[in-house]
């Protein structure tokens, strides 16, 4: 029988983070919604207006014994751009931060990955990604569930969504719940 475990990872639009996890191998669930903020159960349009102090996240639930954490935060860290403060690209506001929310031995390891992705001078700036103690995960509304793998033709799939999906996809061939 396997464990689970869960991490919320914020890292700009959450139908992004979505699809690049929902991929991989060991990954039993990946639901979009929101944490971090003062309002109880958020409404993506209160989000969006960056007043309620909620980011967009994703709640990954894994399996320790298929995908470790550490393998999971250097995807997370490698499929954005975890150097841009309060946005992702076009996205801009703290609704878009790079936040990973975690218990202690998740931020050890959160901080512990960053660390080494900052040694590997992946990114040509420094690394603002906020590591946080735990905050309540909200569940987005339903029409924003598996969202690229039902809209992939929309615009801003096309452009922002599909081209993480295949960087990941390229990086991480070897974690692929079926082959690329």
């Amino acid at each position: 029988m396997s464990t689970q475990s869960s991490i919320l990872l914020g890292a700009g639009c959450f139908w992004c983070v979505e699809a690049v996890f929902t991929g991989l191998r060991g990954i039993i669930s990946a639901d979009p919604g929101y944490a971090g903020g003062q309002v109880d159960n958020p409404s993506y349009e209160a989000v969006c207006t960056g007043n309620t102090g909620h980011a967009e996240v994703v709640k990954v639930v894994f399996d320790p014994e298929e995908i470790s954490l550490h393998d999971i935060l250097r995807v997370f860290f490698t499929t954005h751009d975890p150097t841009q403060l309060n946005r992702q690209g076009n996205d801009i506001g703290t609704q878009y931060r790079s936040v990973i929310f975690g218990d202690e031995e998740q931020q050890r390891v959160a901080q512990a990955v960053k660390d080494e992705i900052t040694a590997e001078q992946i990114w040509p700036a420094p690394i603002v990604t906020s590591i946080e103690g735990p905050a309540h995960f909200w569940r987005a509304e339903e029409k924003h569930l598996d969202y690229f793998a039902r809209n992939p033709e929309t615009a801003y799939c096309a452009a922002v969504v599909a081209p993480k999906v295949a960087k990941a996809r390229k990086l991480y061939r070897d974690r692929l719940k079926t082959p690329a």
